[in-house]
């Protein structure tokens, strides 16, 4: 382990994350409502509204974990729901995850500290997903906090940390059925971890008995002596399972039941625990959303990590491979984040449900780690080449490090920031509208708030249901429709459907609506029907077939005077 230098020292590498959080908090917030929202967004966007205005929550395993429900419902009710706010929580939370180097320190070297905050804050994947508002991050954050508490715990004895590393690991569990992924990796690094100090006693020539011996008293008596901590531990964890998950305004038992009835807290606990299990069980584990081939989904997995963390992931390899093959020993910290991401490259294809660019998280996290002891191999290379007077050395090693710098900034910059939503950005997933068409949502809202009766009319079988569903709009096929859905909710719009031609004719005879959104395969016909409207076409799918091109038929003449109609789109 590298000297510190004393509290100076540590006090500059804290300035230094400090400063990285500061730039990856920038970098997160900046422009961050610019990109029109993805199906998912849109989907768990509408249902955290609907739990903020109703006070009606249970769990839904297909929308995953009650953490962002928890947590946005209130703050839409204080900053108004949109694409920013929906999106804030988890952009701080991935603002905050350098932060963990910190507690990292007495097991890295000052460079590999500093190293790792950085690429926590600017890897591209992890800055494209900590602005958009799904539950792979904050899990992802959550896991590696918590066992940065609990590596804290292990060197401090201090129970503080233990109780931190609890806390945090119930919030990850109340943020998506993943987390079950990340403590089977766990307990297999574990594994290995085991294996490697039989392997070194054995090197030592020390009987790898006599080490699994003393190993396992070294257990027995740390949990002889933590014993209430864990007791009083399982009891701060299941409290925060059960406030995140105990359903509320429904029948079943839940936090409200509780509130009324004290004496109902068993009921409430069973139903946020096994209840959730149940249901998470019956439709992730018993049901058919795995039925896939691996090797597409893993080629998949490896295009985006080539893509969005080529040099991550090569240092994290170059970092594992030194640290455990030079020097006195192997870290236990490296090896075992390095397995983590490692298996999770591996695990993540095979059970994940559809191909999405997020889950790479998982790996890129843990890996993280260990490619920030590459980062600091690096340096060591270029420090010895800079002490022997080798220019040829420093060159090679700067050239390395520049190369990292800049895929890392040119793939940031293009996929995160200028081509957020393009079918060829492989940080995209593939149900994110490829078109902006924010400036029609924006007349479509200053329509809203001045027109009388209805404000939009949607058009056409794919898009009209046949009977009233319970999702607003009602009178839609609500998933086809989708993100506009989380549109027109929060910007209260009245909307009504024609679903054929003549229904479309009764609906427009005298005065049409202002605003009218078909497929683009309907445009003609509408085209015909509405004189003087503006016609504007969006894909709404980045891989899409056609099928759900939509346009948006807006009237400029009843737009409010301080709004100004374009004709963004395609024409």
């Amino acid at each position: 382990m590298e000297a510190t230098g004393g509290d100076a020292s540590r006090g500059r590498v804290t300035l230094a994350v400090v400063a990285v959080v500061a730039l990856g908090l920038v970098a997160r917030l900046a422009f961050l409502g610019d990109r029109i929202a993805h199906w998912d967004e849109a989907r768990v966007g509408y249902w955290i509204l609907n739990y903020a205005e109703t006070g009606t929550f249970e769990y839904r395993p297909i929308i995953h974990g009650p953490f962002l429900h928890q947590v946005n419902a209130p703050l839409f009710d204080l900053l108004g729901p949109n694409d920013v706010t929906m999106r804030l929580v988890v952009a701080l939370l991935g603002a905050a995850l350098p932060l963990v180097a910190l507690l990292f320190r007495d097991r890295l070297r000052n460079t590999e500290t500093v190293a790792l905050a950085v690429f926590l804050a600017v890897d591209p994947v992890l800055l494209y997903y900590s602005r958009f508002m799904r539950s792979d991050l904050p899990l992802a954050v959550f896991s590696l906090f918590a066992l940065a508490f609990f590596v804290r715990a292990i060197d401090t004895h201090r129970a503080r940390w233990f109780h931190a590393g609890v806390l945090t690991l119930a919030l990850a569990f109340t943020t998506k059925e993943n987390v079950v992924i990340t403590l089977v990796t766990w307990l297999g690094a574990l594994v290995l971890l085991a294996d490697h100090r039989l392997f070194l006693n054995r090197g030592f020539g020390r009987p790898w008995r006599t080490a699994l011996r003393r190993r396992v008293v070294w257990v027995r008596r740390t949990l002889r002596t933590w014993t209430p901590h864990l007791l009083v531990g399982a009891v701060e964890f299941l409290a925060v399972v059960v406030f995140f998950y105990a359903p509320r305004g429904t029948d079943d038992p839940g936090f409200d039941t509780f509130l009324a009835d004290p004496t109902a807290l068993p009921a409430v606990v069973g139903e946020a625990t096994l209840g959730s299990w149940d249901a998470f069980y019956s439709l992730w584990v018993a049901g058919s959303h795995q039925d896939h081939a691996y090797l597409p989904y893993l080629g998949d997995y490896l295009a985006t990590l080539a893509r969005g963390s080529g040099a991550l992931v090569v240092l994290a390899v170059v970092g594992f491979l030194v640290d455990r093959y030079t020097g006195d020993r192997p870290r236990d910290l490296v090896a075992f984040c390095f397995y983590w991401g490692a298996v999770s490259v591996l695990g993540y294809p095979l059970v994940t449900d559809i191909m999405a660019p997020w889950s790479t998280i998982h790996a890129i996290v843990p890996l993280a780690v260990a490619a920030a002891v590459g980062v600091g191999s690096l340096f060591d290379l270029g420090r010895a080449a800079l002490v022997a007077d080798s220019r040829a050395g420093v060159a090679v090693v700067a050239a390395v490090l520049l190369v990292v710098v800049g895929q890392i900034a040119v793939v940031a910059a293009e996929d995160v920031y200028l081509d957020p939503q393009s079918d060829d950005n492989e940080l995209v997933q593939y149900a994110q509208p490829a078109d902006d068409f924010d400036p029609a949502i924006r007349d479509m809202a200053a329509v809203s708030a001045t027109n009388e009766g209805t404000d939009v009319l949607v058009y056409g079988e794919f898009l009209v249901a046949e009977r009233p569903g319970a999702r607003e709009p009602g009178c839609t096929k609500w998933f086809n429709l989708l993100p506009i859905p989380w549109y027109t909710e929060i910007h209260d719009v009245n909307v009504s459907c024609a679903r054929n031609a003549s229904a479309f004719e009764r609906k427009v005879a005298g005065s049409p609506p202002p605003v009218v959104i078909g497929l683009t395969t309907d445009r003609e016909f509408l085209a015909a029907r509405l004189d003087g409207y503006e016609a504007r076409s969006y894909v709404v799918r980045t891989r899409d077939t056609g099928k759900t091109n939509t346009t948006f038929f807006i009237d400029p003449s009843r737009l409010p005077a301080n709004a100004t109609a374009g004709s963004e789109g395609n024409p």
